[in-house]
């Protein structure tokens, strides 16, 4: 998690969320900030952008099993969702996201049984500094655009 606090503090202007990709024998695959402002583009999160980088370099295409994600803010419902789809063994994140996350705060889209794969969840990983890149972050800034 060290890593990714790292990783997050290079997202520039967008909100600091780092995210790697870990494979099975602890390697890093991939390493990624959120990246909306600098490409404009609203799909550029950590997490995406870490899993498409991941899915280049493992060697199923983009089956990603064996593999954690690792993240310093739960994940939001379009994340969560392609991690699942990625099929990652587990998700690991830092600080909590009451207003978006969808790995146990607002929603749990992975552990929903009606979906063909729930990864394992580690949620609470240095917390506390992964929370205050949040709260570092957002003074004079907008509320309404803290969505990540």
């Amino acid at each position: 998690m060290a890593r990714a606090i790292e990783v997050a503090r290079t997202s520039g202007d967008d909100v600091p969320v780092g995210a790697l990709v870990i494979d099975a024998d602890g390697r890093e695959l991939a390493a990624a900030a959120n990246a909306r402002e600098a490409t404009g583009d609203p799909t550029a999160h950590a997490e995406i952008l870490v899993l498409r980088e991941a899915a280049r370099h493992h060697g199923d295409r983009w089956r990603l099993g064996g593999c954690t994600l690792v993240v310093t803010l739960e994940p939001c419902t379009m994340c969560a969702g392609a991690a699942v789809l990625a099929r990652v063994d587990r998700i690991v994140f830092g600080a909590w996201e009451p207003r978006t996350g969808a790995v146990g705060s607002l929603w749990d889209v992975v552990r929903d049984r009606r979906l063909n794969h729930r990864p394992e969840v580690l949620g609470g990983v240095l917390e506390a500094r992964c929370a205050a890149l949040m709260v570092d972050f957002w003074p004079g800034r907008r509320r309404e655009d803290s969505v990540p």
